[in-house]
């Protein structure tokens, strides 16, 4: 399963982010947690080498937690600064500006000893397409600033979003933050076709574009090496038969059939059960699941 997706809108993108960068203090980064290294775009890294960078596991609460601590580790040894983050709640803000505190506090240290007052600090927050870079800028305002949407491609331009009196868990006041808003962006060829497929399962990718029922078999595929409790739970059925384990296809007509998706004369609908297949895996419906491990 082939997948490729690059609007042009994100050539558009790179090339704003190259010109803006040079008026950034941090580069904030999202990442999924359930994939880190697939959700990486390689050509963030090339952009923004010269940058502090915070790397934010966002949708922690959707990835297992302990394999996240992995990832965490796996970044912090290549030199990262990271954080694990659900940016659908308003409480992983504190966490949030104590990190971005840590980062610039070099500099904010060279201005005060220059007799110079810190001026807000601004940050670039970037990432692959529906992510969540625009909740997690709006818990950060404290207001809906950004719009969203579970869909890729949302924000389609740069927006500087202002915010103030955010505080560290240890009510410390950090410094105000002036946040650029950046539309989702991919790379042109995915080299391997695991990333791309891992990319569309998460919905990075628009489902426009896809067959949604070879999508939901490559995740049956996943979840059976990895997780396949998260379908003989949520689904009641057996993946093994006759002592073999049974085919995504033969899987994915079972998930139907034991939702009542049938179409005239009693035929399962494949389609419908692809479709809630995928929406629920995504909504974390079949629990806290990562879909890739550190090397």
């Amino acid at each position: 399963m082939q997948i490729q997706w690059y609007p042009g809108h994100m050539t558009k993108t790179k090339r704003m982010l190259t010109a803006q960068l040079g008026v950034v203090d941090v580069v904030i980064e999202l990442l999924d947690a359930r994939l880190p290294l697939s959700s990486k775009n390689p050509d963030i890294d090339a952009l923004t080498q010269n940058k502090q960078r915070l790397l934010v596991l966002n949708k922690a609460d959707l990835a297992d937690k302990a394999v996240s601590a992995q990832w965490e580790a796996y970044f912090r040894r290549l030199g990262f600064f990271t954080l694990p983050l659900d940016s659908t709640q308003r409480t992983s803000v504190k966490p949030l500006a104590e990190r971005v505190r840590e980062i610039v506090q070099p500099r904010v240290d060279r201005q005060k000893s220059r007799g110079r007052i810190s001026a807000p600090i601004r940050a670039m927050v970037v990432g692959i397409p529906n992510v969540g870079k625009s909740t997690f800028i709006n818990q950060l305002a404290g207001r809906a600033s950004a719009a969203t949407a579970d869909k890729p491609g949302v924000t389609r331009g740069r927006q500087w979003i202002r915010v103030r009196d955010l505080q560290t868990r240890s009510g410390t006041a950090t410094a105000d933050f002036d946040l650029m808003d950046t539309p989702g962006v991919l790379w042109p060829k995915f080299e391997d076709e695991q990333v791309g497929i891992k990319l569309a399962i998460t919905g990075a990718i628009s489902d426009l574009i896809l067959d949604r029922i070879t999508l939901a078999e490559h995740l049956i595929s996943i979840l059976l090496d990895i997780h396949p409790v998260s379908l003989t739970a949520r689904y009641k059925i057996s993946t093994d038969e006759a002592g073999a384990t049974k085919i995504p296809r033969q899987l994915l007509e079972e998930i139907g059939a034991t939702r009542g998706f049938k179409m005239k004369g009693g035929v399962v609908d494949i389609e419908r059960a692809a479709i809630t297949l995928l929406d629920e895996f995504r909504g974390g419906k079949l629990g806290r699941i990562s879909l890739e491990r550190p090397l």
